[in-house]
């Protein structure tokens, strides 16, 4: 090989070695979406993760019962790696009725409710209330969007995923 033919090579090795990063990307298909989302167990008062397709309540983590609810979970520093920073904003839970409805239309066997109606039967609390709340009612409404608001230090804050 020459020495002029060098630096030739190298380019087509960088370029090839990019190629091959780009179709593993592609092939991953890392759409940025998390596939997972947290979900509290209401009596072991514990976050875990589980698939961001299932309908709360499902079964928690420390009994076969399905007392474990959907939890927006947010962090207030930006740093979403840090789990001190984490708190959970809301908790959210459908009616039977809902969730099978939901069951249905994913099996082909139904055709999904009108998005304004699901709200009614959709019920959110703070993890340190007692009571739920309809989605649509205005103290469901407040719970939904009352943590929406800036912090100390001026940051709004983030939805965190598992």
């Amino acid at each position: 090989m020459k020495k002029s033919q060098l630096p030739q090579l190298l380019l087509a090795v960088i370029l090839l070695a990019g190629a091959g990063f780009g179709f593993y990307r592609f092939l991953r298909n890392d759409s940025g979406i998390s596939e997972q989302t947290f979900f509290y167990d209401l009596s072991a008062k514990k976050l875990f993760a589980a698939p961001r397709e299932a309908l709360p309540p499902i079964r928690g983590v420390d009994s076969p019962e399905a007392d474990a609810v959907r939890a927006i979970v947010i962090c207030i520093s930006g740093n979403l790696a840090k789990e001190a920073d984490r708190r959970i904003a809301y908790l959210e839970k459908y009616t039977p009725e809902l969730k099978q409805s939901l069951e249905l239309v994913r099996a082909g066997k139904a055709e999904p409710l009108p998005r304004g109606q699901r709200k009614g039967y959709v019920f959110v609390k703070r993890a340190e209330d007692n009571d739920w709340f309809r989605s649509d009612s205005p103290e469901g409404e407040q719970i939904i969007t009352g943590w929406n608001v800036p912090g100390p230090d001026g940051k709004m804050p983030v939805v965190c995923v598992p």
